[in-house]
């Protein structure tokens, strides 16, 4: 099924006004190394009903999510699962972390800026 998608510079838009709550679909280890900036992470396997609610607990919040690239899923995975628990406003960044990066846009890793060599 395809979800809403959202363009890097509608992104960036969003990101700065904060109208958006960015989610990184990737394994811990993975967001650890380097996430786009402010993103929360939130793998597949992390969300559950009971649980959910406390991580975004607004389901009419802008939410958009991503993973690494338009070959990786588990990002459109995520989004599937937020909607069906009732979320409404849910899209998909499917360039992801590389277009991000491509971009020269910045990368964060435990709250500070991330510069990969």
């Amino acid at each position: 099924m395809e979800r809403p998608t959202i363009a890097t510079d509608e992104l960036l838009a969003k990101m700065e006004d904060g109208s958006v709550i960015l989610v990184d679909a990737l394994a811990p280890m993975v967001y650890a190394h380097s996430h786009l900036p402010g993103a929360i992470n939130l793998p597949l396997r992390a969300i559950g009903p009971e649980t959910i609610g406390r991580r975004l607990p607004d389901r009419q919040a802008e939410i958009v999510v991503y993973c690494t690239n338009p070959a990786c899923d588990d990002s459109v995975r995520t989004a599937t699962r937020l909607i069906e628990l009732g979320y409404t406003n849910v899209r998909h960044y499917a360039g992801g972390k590389d277009e991000w990066r491509e971009r020269g846009l910045p990368l964060e890793r435990a709250g500070k800026p991330y510069v990969s060599a």
